[in-house]
């Protein structure tokens, strides 16, 4: 009896020390699978912030090149045609389109406030130079005939103030022939050439 109770007893010390050592190997293997899960909650946070940091500059990215003029955009604004008087029964140099009236009508739309400029097509951007080489008008290094077609994206005050008492158009649309019309869907392509700057460099 005493051989069978001993028996007894040995095989439930053997089961209670199998338990005991699942036991330990499972804290140990939940343990590890904490660290892991704890790794991974990093790892998705770390990404997130990178992610979000990279979606950020992405959007800057757009924002510059949009403002340096390398993207296609498109809004609302005004399509300003000018070209040489023709009603004039003599014909004189006034009566002609000149780099220098391009020129003003340009920057008296940038100091309206708009966003995005063309002349035929050329995107106007901070580097570009508007001239005249003999007969023939000059932008960003490409030869421009007329009518010279101009678009601005603006507000929708654009098309007053380019109207209003003692603006360019409105001393000179005599002279030469200006039609400055509003449109809801202006379409600007972006500068395929190349900017430089010549003259700066950065501070050290």
């Amino acid at each position: 009896m005493q051989q069978i109770l001993h028996g007894k007893n040995d095989t439930e010390n053997g089961l209670r020390d199998q338990v005991l050592r699942w036991k330990e190997r499972y804290d140990k293997v939940y343990a590890e699978l904490d660290i892991a899960e704890k790794t991974l909650e990093n790892e998705r946070k770390t990404s997130t912030s990178t992610d979000s940091g990279s979606i950020e500059k992405q959007e800057r990215l757009k924002e510059l090149n949009t403002y340096l003029g390398l993207t296609d955009v498109t809004g609302s604004g005004v399509v300003i045609t000018v070209k040489d008087n023709t009603n004039s029964k003599f014909v004189t140099s006034n009566d002609l389109v000149h780099d220098g009236d391009l020129r003003a009508i340009v920057n008296e739309i940038k100091n309206i406030g708009a966003d995005a400029i063309s002349i035929n097509g050329q995107r106007i951007v901070p580097g570009t130079v508007i001239s005249c080489a003999g007969a023939v008008v000059q932008i960003n290094g490409e030869p421009i005939g007329a009518p010279f077609i101009i678009e601005a994206i603006g507000s929708n005050a654009l098309h007053n103030n380019l109207l209003r008492p003692g603006s360019f158009i409105e001393q000179y649309g005599e002279q030469i022939s200006i039609d400055v019309k509003k449109s809801d869907n202006i379409t600007i392509k972006k500068y395929n050439g190349v900017l430089t700057n010549k003259y700066i460099k950065n501070a050290e």
